[in-house]
């Protein structure tokens, strides 16, 4: 009994881990929808599209994607798959994650 839950644990935790790409997609959406109107997107998470989005690519990414990943390649050779996020050209300017090389909280770069 006690091998049957630590393989439901473990395949469960397996299911959270991954490149969540549906997650991601979704963020790249909201991104290229704020970049080109603030308020369009404002509006969108107020309805809640947005919201919605997030939490349906979740419940995908927890239970197909992430799987697929981590239980068809990513648990065998121990490196993980990566997401390449969508470019999108700023309009006005830009933030840089926090944890980048020289990211800030709300530090705005015009260019």
């Amino acid at each position: 009994m006690r091998c049957i839950a630590l393989l439901a644990v473990s395949c469960l935790a397996a299911c959270a881990a991954g490149p969540q790409q549906l997650r991601r997609s979704v963020d790249d959406w909201d991104h290229k929808v704020y970049v080109n109107s603030p308020w369009w997107s404002a509006t969108l998470w107020l309805v809640p599209v947005m919201p919605v989005a997030y939490v349906g690519a979740f419940v995908g990414d927890f239970l197909v994607t992430n799987p697929i990943a981590f239980w068809g390649e990513d648990a065998w050779d121990g490196k993980g798959t990566g997401y390449e996020h969508q470019t999108i050209q700023w309009t006005d300017g830009r933030t840089r994650s926090v944890a980048a090389e020289h990211g800030g909280w709300t530090r705005v770069t015009r260019d």
